[in-house]
């Protein structure tokens, strides 16, 4: 192969992966927009809010994948960390995770973590058809939602101890968890319609 050859291979995958980079940070940034329009999206319920914020998160995890979606996640929480208004309330500040809500926050990076974990390790192996794909998304949704609401949870108890005095598991998942089992479930189903529907719309 000649040297000319070898240049212009060499400049067309240079040229291909500079694409790839400006693709993934212009969908990492849509996505993280994203998210933080629907945060605003939210209904005051006690000590956490409504919000359609989990089903924009589990919906970019759908659409983009795990690496591209935890990117977004982590770039709306930096946003926020920043003081920009991105969180539900128009709120944004350290003071936001410091809370006894904070631990959702924090949880929802973790949560994408073990979500691009299974999807690497295992789902990804095994997935191959549309229907595997849709139980892909659902079964590593609920996985998502349960390690956010776990860090949420311990997170609330351990601040609401320190801020106001001890509370019971049953209280927190009173406030916390039962009342947004139903909400969650149904936004659950429709990220994983609307994930699966903008996933085939980008390989397009």
């Amino acid at each position: 192969m000649s040297r000319t050859s070898t240049n212009t291979n060499s400049s067309h995958s240079k040229a291909i992966r500079n694409r790839s980079f400006i693709y993934d940070l212009v969908l990492i940034s849509v996505s993280a927009a994203l998210i933080t329009v629907f945060s605003w999206i939210s209904i005051p319920a006690g000590p956490v809010p409504f919000t359609l914020q989990t089903m924009a998160i589990l919906a970019v995890m759908l659409t983009c994948g795990g690496r591209r979606g935890t990117l977004a996640i982590l770039v709306y929480l930096l946003m926020g960390a920043c003081g920009v208004p991105v969180f539900a309330g128009f709120k944004g500040g350290i003071a936001a995770f410091a809370g006894p809500t904070g631990g959702f926050l924090i949880g929802f990076i973790l949560a994408a973590l073990v979500y691009r974990m299974l999807e690497k390790l295992i789902f990804s192996r095994f997935m191959t058809s549309t229907v595997k794909i849709w139980i892909f998304g659902a079964v590593n949704s609920v996985i998502f939602e349960i390690v956010m609401y776990i860090t949420g949870v311990i997170w609330f108890m351990t601040v609401y101890a320190l801020q106001t005095g001890p509370v019971g598991l049953s209280s927190v998942m009173s406030w916390c968890v039962l009342p947004f089992i139903v909400p969650d479930t149904v936004k659950l189903i429709a990220a994983v319609i609307i994930g699966e529907r903008s996933r085939k719309l980008l390989k397009n």
